[in-house]
């Protein structure tokens, strides 16, 4: 393959996750057994630096009815306010009339808070039936993919562009970027939200990449595709959401100066040597042991016969249960809020999922696989806790 940013052929490998399903399509009963399986498999280019996978499952397969919602996690809406609060107050408090455009909208979560600063919204979601549910919740979502066809036409450009963490999902990774710098208005701000790398390899979340995550950037990695299309980083922040991210701001090539906060995290990316191979494999090393120490811990929990469950069915929590190899011999449920799931079970390892305000009894042991969201499962579950249930975090973030 060519790599996705540069062209360039030149790659290693860092890590093979095994062939696994797409960790975002639950199963039906009569579907459990027949999901295809797909390589997942990170590799390292030699010539730009980016991490991406080698294999490329077709957007149209991952994308025509995922689950997923952004508005079912109370942290995550908390950080949409804050992130549309930040850039109106920064950029656009003062204009007569603003607009965002919000690429891979989801429900509308994002653009509803846009919405209440009084800006105009527009969302291009892939998902039909969730599409629908933002337009029923009066945000006005186009169902497409969003590239530069779908830019052309559009009849307006935006004074803001947001893509919170569908920057690195691209197949179409170039004519998106043709598609922002020709939707952005001349003086405009597109903020990106994207996994950072640095902290993936940190914290030892392997289970940040799946078959929807095609590219893992750092901020050098992002900043050389921008510069390929005319646009460029001028602000970086990093933030806790999902385990460690970056809030870029961009703007075309020379119209903003950079930050001091950009220019800082630049220097710790280039002082922790994060670009370099020889920190990919040391990454790769440390994902071995981890699975050692998570097997250890169910294996043992399940001999001293305890009931374990899964909280939260994520797709990143797939990745790791089928590269662990951990199925319904150790975990009897994945207990989720998202009431899309109701009677689904989980790719590749088949375990049932349950909603969480239909359990009857708590398990001795939660196996929290939404572990991004510690601080709040943690203070909404005092009253288990307190009842001796254990909640064992497979990935604890150093941050």
């Amino acid at each position: 393959m060519e790599c996705r940013v540069c062209g360039k052929t030149d790659f290693n490998l860092v890590i093979d996750l095994k062939d696994q399903p797409l960790g975002n399509i639950f199963l039906s009963k009569e579907e459990v057994g027949a999901e295809p399986l797909y390589p997942l498999r990170l590799i390292y280019c030699n010539h730009c630096q980016t991490s991406q996978l080698d294999y490329t499952v077709k957007k149209e397969v991952v994308y025509t009815d995922h689950t997923y919602l952004s508005g079912t996690t109370g942290m995550l809406k908390d950080h949409f306010k804050k992130i549309a609060k930040n850039v109106d107050a920064r950029f656009f408090k003062d204009a007569q009339s603003k607009s965002v455009l919000d690429i891979g909208s989801n429900d509308g979560t994002q653009l509803q808070f846009y919405k209440e600063l009084g800006y105009e919204v527009l969302g291009v979601e892939a998902t039909k039936r969730i599409a629908a549910i933002a337009n029923q919740n009066q945000i006005p979502t186009l169902h497409a993919f969003f590239n530069l066809q779908t830019a052309k036409s559009l009849s307006k450009s935006f004074d803001v562009i947001n893509a919170a963490g569908v920057f690195f999902h691209l197949e179409e990774l170039h004519s998106v970027c043709d598609g922002i710098k020709h939707c952005l208005n001349d003086d405009g701000v597109f903020v990106v939200q994207f996994l950072y790398m640095k902290n993936i390899m940190e914290n030892t979340a392997f289970d940040q990449i799946y078959h929807e995550h095609l590219l893992y950037y750092t901020l050098k990695t992002v900043n050389a595709l921008l510069k390929q299309h005319g646009m460029e980083l001028f602000d970086a922040e990093f933030s806790t959401i999902h385990g460690g991210s970056i809030i870029g701001c961009v703007c075309h090539t020379g119209k903003r100066k950079a930050t001091a906060s950009l220019m800082e995290l630049q220097k710790k990316e280039d002082e922790g040597k994060v670009n370099e191979f020889t920190t990919y494999q040391r990454f790769a090393e440390k994902v071995k042991i981890l699975s050692d120490e998570n097997l250890q811990f169910l294996s043992e929990a399940k001999q001293k016969g305890k009931t374990i469950y899964g909280m939260g069915a994520p797709v990143k929590g797939n990745t790791l249960l089928n590269y662990f190899d951990i199925g319904v011999e150790l975990l009897d449920y994945l207990v989720e809020k998202n009431e899309l799931r109701r009677n689904l079970f989980s790719p590749g390892k088949h375990i049932p999922i349950a909603i969480e305000k239909e359990l009857i009894h708590p398990p001795d042991v939660y196996y929290v696989l939404a572990w991004n969201f510690r601080e709040e499962i943690l203070k909404n579950n005092r009253e288990l806790i307190g009842r001796g249930v254990e909640f064992y975090f497979p990935i604890v973030p150093a941050l």
